[in-house]
C-alpha cells in the first residue's frame, strides 16, 4: 500500500476546499478530473485530478502504476478463487456436522438394543470415522492450530482402536455368555456379602437433596425387600387428616413428579413414621394405636393390630410432636415397632413385629424419654435415637436389642434444612430417606461389619 501511494502522490493532484467552499477551481491544462466528493448540500469539498491518459502514456512512472493495477486485478481474482473455495469447504463442514450428529443417533441405537444391532453399529460407527478423516485437510487449509489438529487426529485413532477392541470383544464372546458371566459375579458378590455380619452404625454423610415438594411434615420410601428393579416410590404429605398414597414408578419419575398410580386409604393415618415392607404400607390408624397393612396389589386391608398401651395422638410423640407416638420400621432383620407407654414411664418401648400378622414378638423396654427424641430408626436389631429434630442433631443413643444394653454415642449429621419430621432406615439402598423441612433427602450410612467364620452360629 506504501508503494502505491508513493506513486500515485507525484502523478496526483489534490485540491481541498474544505475551507474555502464558495472557490471553484477546475483542472489545470493537460489534466483530467480522477475523483471529486461532496458534502450534504451538494457543496464540492475535494477533487482530485490527474494527468490525462495520453500524457503519460510512454512515461515510467505510468508503467509503474498500470503494473501495479495488474497486480491489484490479480489479487481481486485470486481472493475470488479463494472465497469459492471457502463456500466448497463450508458445505464440506456442514456435511460432516450432518454425519456426527448421525453419530450421536447410532449412539443411541446402540444403548437401546444391545444384543441384536450392537456389532452391525460398531461396524457402521468405524465407517463413519473413516468418512470423518478428510475432514482434517480442510482443517488444514484453514490454517488451524497444528497441536490442535494433530491431538484431534490422535483422538480419531484413539477411537478407531477401541471401536476395532469392542467389536472384537463382541465377537469373542456370545451375549448369552456374557450374560451369564454376570450373572456369576453377582452371585459371587451375593455370597461374600453374606458373610457379613450385621453392622454399626459409624458415620452419617450427605444429605442428598432428591425433590423440595409437599408441606413442612411428610413421609416418602421405598420397599427394601423389592428386586433391584423395581424402584417404586410412595409419597405421604403431611402428618395427619390425609389417606392419599401417591405411587412412582422410579425415582425419576418421583423427581419429575409422574405420578403412575395414588391409592386412597381406607383409614387416616398419624404421624409421618409409615413403611412399605415387601409391598405393603404400615401405618398408625388416625386417633388410635393400631397398626394397619394395607396391600397395594389388591387395595384391601390384610391385617390390623393394636399395641398394647401404646400411647398415641400426641401422648408419647417424638419432640417436634405431628402424633409421632407410634413409629413403624424395618431393617435388616424383620419389623419393629417403637413408641411409649405409661407402663414405661413414658420411655421408649421397642418390639419386633410380625409383619403377616402384625403379632409382637418381643418386647424391649428402655430407659430414654420418648419426649426428648428427635427421631429414630433401627439398623441391624439396633435402634439409634437422635437428640433433636432441629439444626445440630447427632445420633446420640443407641440401643441393642441382641444384648438388651445401651449406649451413649455421638454422630453427626447435616441437618440442611433445620427441621426433621421423619428419619427412616432402608437396609437395601444402605441409606436414611429423610423428610426436612419440605425437602426429600437421603443421608449414607457407614457400617462396621464383622466377616463371619466357619465357627460363628
Amino acid at each position: 500500500m506504501r508503494v502505491l501511494l508513493s506513486v500515485l502522490y507525484p502523478l496526483l493532484s489534490l485540491t481541498v476546499f474544505g475551507l474555502y467552499p464558495s472557490m471553484t477551481i477546475g483542472p489545470k491544462e493537460g489534466w483530467q478530473v480522477y475523483s471529486s466528493a461532496q458534502d450534504a448540500d451538494g457543496r464540492c469539498i475535494c477533487t482530485v485530478v490527474a494527468p490525462e491518459q495520453s500524457l503519460c502514456s510512454r512515461d515510467a512512472k505510468s508503467r509503474q502504476l498500470r503494473q501495479l493495477l495488474e497486480k491489484v486485478q490479480n489479487m481481486s481474482q485470486s481472493i475470488e478463487v479463494l472465497n469459492l473455495r471457502t463456500q466448497r469447504d463450508f458445505q464440506y463442514v456442514i456435511k460432516m456436522e450432518n454425519q456426527m450428529k448421525g453419530l450421536r443417533t447410532k449412539f443411541r441405537q446402540v444403548e437401546d438394543d444391545r444384543k441384536s444391532i450392537m456389532a452391525k453399529n460398531f461396524q457402521e460407527l468405524k465407517d463413519k470415522m473413516d468418512e470423518l478423516k478428510p475432514l482434517i485437510p480442510v482443517l488444514e487449509q484453514y490454517k488451524m492450530d497444528a497441536a490442535l489438529i494433530s491431538q484431534f487426529k490422535e483422538e480419531i485413532r484413539n477411537l478407531s482402536v477401541v471401536l476395532t477392541g469392542i467389536q472384537e470383544e463382541i465377537g469373542a464372546y456370545d451375549y448369552d455368555e456374557l450374560y451369564q458371566r454376570v450373572l456369576r459375579l453377582d452371585t459371587r458378590l451375593r455370597s461374600c456379602m453374606g458373610k457379613l455380619t450385621c453392622g454399626k452404625l459409624m458415620k452419617i454423610t450427605g444429605p442428598v437433596t432428591i425433590k423440595t415438594s409437599g408441606t413442612r411434615f411428610g413421609a416418602w420410601m421405598t420397599d427394601p425387600l423389592a428386586t433391584t428393579r423395581n424402584n417404586r416410590v410412595w409419597y405421604m404429605d403431611s402428618y395427619t387428616n390425609s389417606k392419599i398414597v401417591r405411587e412412582y414408578k422410579t425415582t425419576d419419575d418421583f423427581v419429575s413428579g409422574v405420578v403412575s398410580q395414588t391409592y386412597s386409604l381406607p383409614f387416616k393415618w398419624e404421624g409421618t413414621n409409615h413403611i412399605v415392607y415387601n409391598g405393603s404400607l404400615y401405618y398408625n390408624k388416625y386417633q388410635s394405636n393400631i397398626i394397619v397393612k394395607y396391600n397395594f396389589e389388591t387395595g384391601t386391608v390384610l391385617a390390623q393390630r393394636a399395641l398394647e398401651f401404646a400411647g398415641f395422638h400426641n401422648m408419647y410423640p417424638y419432640t417436634w410432636g405431628g402424633y409421632s407416638d407410634i413409629d413403624v420400621m424395618a431393617d435388616e432383620l424383620g419389623m419393629w415397632a417403637v413408641y411409649a407407654t405409661n407402663q414405661n414411664a413414658g420411655n421408649v418401648v421397642i418390639s419386633q413385629i410380625d409383619p403377616d400378622t402384625l403379632q409382637v414378638l418381643k418386647t424391649w423396654n428402655t430407659e430414654y424419654s420418648k419426649r426428648n427424641a428427635g427421631e429414630s430408626f433401627m439398623i441391624c436389631g439396633t435402634l439409634y435415637i437422635t437428640n433433636s429434630h432441629l439444626s445440630g442433631a447427632k445420633v446420640y443413643y443407641a440401643y441393642s436389642t441382641k444384648t438388651s444394653s445401651y449406649e451413649y454415642i455421638d454422630i453427626p449429621f447435616h441437618n440442611q434444612y433445620f427441621h426433621i419430621s421423619m428419619l427412616d432406615y432402608n437396609a437395601r439402598e444402605r441409606a436414611l430417606y429423610a423428610w426436612n423441612n419440605g425437602h426429600q433427602v437421603i443421608f449414607n450410612v457407614t457400617l462396621f461389619h464383622v466377616i463371619k467364620t466357619e465357627d460363628d452360629s
